[in-house]
């Protein structure tokens, strides 16, 4: 069988592990990559020690000389849907960097193309592929917990504000809420298997990364929202309680709780708050329950992490054993759509300042 031949769209610095991860898997070659800065590409390509593969200062040129079966993007948020729409338009499958977009209306032209070309998208949540991640997910699906009624989750840095395209919201499109705020939304949507979102109430604030004293470095660019909290009413009478944070005066937002009507289910936070995988800086996962009429607790003990590195070429290699069978996708928009719902309306209860209708 012929490689799978690869390209990737936008050669910032998560292209790096894309390469990475696809160069660690047999039968596949990135041939190619584009990027809107003059060079960049060609730069990324002699850097990484990859001589084979072209460099071209847009996609369209690209796609015009290089015969490709799929893409990576990894451009900034904004262009997320544009990049994405047209590779499926170009008859390639697409490994989609989170989060999946800004808006809905963005996230409905991706599964629109999606529809209209017979091609897939999955989207880029490599903690998905963390034992323990996978552990939660079962614990949750057994029905261990009898009706979930309220979730706790998010996750928050001390001290975390990064840079560049990041803070800018032109390129970014929005803050903490999309870097690492979706991942602790498709943890728990993921275990409970994606419940529809009917409603956001939420806030969003920047007082730390315009602070000098706190962002010296990026103060004067800083644009987006470095902490974000909403409540989230889903179907089924289901409520969860969301906090995201770059930078605060707090050591933590708190553990993820499950709050069920048989037990309950604890995680604690992680000190990256999602590096994309366990890093063994929390403690047990704890269940929560009646044992005689008596409240106690069991711990369990979490698996071992194959690591964020790991995590990630696992994430690739699902991506091209998708390929191979032209779907379907690991990590479906379908899915990935109503965790998109959600960011919009934090963005638009936001800035309305009441609470707002989910988009879907």
């Amino acid at each position: 069988m012929s490689k799978i031949r690869i390209g990737i769209i936008g050669t910032g610095g998560i292209a790096e592990m894309h390469l990475r991860s696809y160069q660690a898997i047999k039968g596949v070659e990135v041939v190619a990559g584009c990027d809107i800065v003059p060079g960049k590409a060609k730069a990324f390509f002699k850097k990484y020690k990859c001589p084979d593969a072209k460099g071209f200062d847009s996609k369209e040129a690209m796609f015009k000389a290089v015969e490709l079966d799929a893409v990576s993007i990894c451009t900034y948020n904004t262009t997320h849907a544009e990049c994405t729409v047209a590779a499926l338009e170009q008859g390639l499958h697409v490994l989609l960097e989170k989060p999946m977009c800004i808006t809905m209306d963005e996230a409905r032209a991706i599964t629109d193309a999606e529809k209209r070309t017979g091609k897939f998208v999955t989207v880029g949540f490599q903690p998905r592929y963390d034992p323990n991640m996978q552990l939660i997910k079962d614990i949750v699906s057994s029905g261990e917990l009898g009706k979930i009624y309220y979730v706790q989750t998010g996750g928050g840095r001390w001290r975390g504000m990064p840079g560049g395209t990041f803070v800018d919201k032109k390129q970014a499109g929005v803050g903490v809420l999309a870097d690492i705020g979706c991942y602790a939304l498709d943890m728990v949507l993921y275990a409970l298997d994606y419940p529809k979102p009917l409603t956001v109430s939420a806030m969003t604030a920047d007082y730390l990364g315009k602070s000098k004293k706190v962002n010296p470095d990026f103060y004067k660019k800083f644009t987006v929202d470095d902490f974000s909290a909403a409540f989230i009413r889903f179907e089924g009478g289901l409520t969860v309680d969301f906090r995201t944070s770059w930078a605060m005066h707090m050591d933590t937002t708190g553990a993820t709780i499950f709050l069920g009507s048989e037990k309950g289910l604890k995680i604690c936070p992680t000190e990256g708050a999602w590096g994309g995988a366990w890093d063994g800086s929390c403690g047990p996962i704890t269940l929560f329950h009646d044992s005689f009429g008596i409240p106690t607790f069991t711990p369990i003990p979490l698996h071992e992490s194959q690591g964020w590195v790991q995590n990630f070429e696992t994430k690739c290699r699902a991506f091209i054993n998708a390929v191979k069978t032209n779907g379907p996708a690991p990590i479906p928009t379908s899915q990935i759509v109503y965790n998109q719902a959600v960011i919009d309306g934090i963005i638009r209860s936001s800035a309305k300042g009441s609470e707002v209708k989910c988009d879907l």
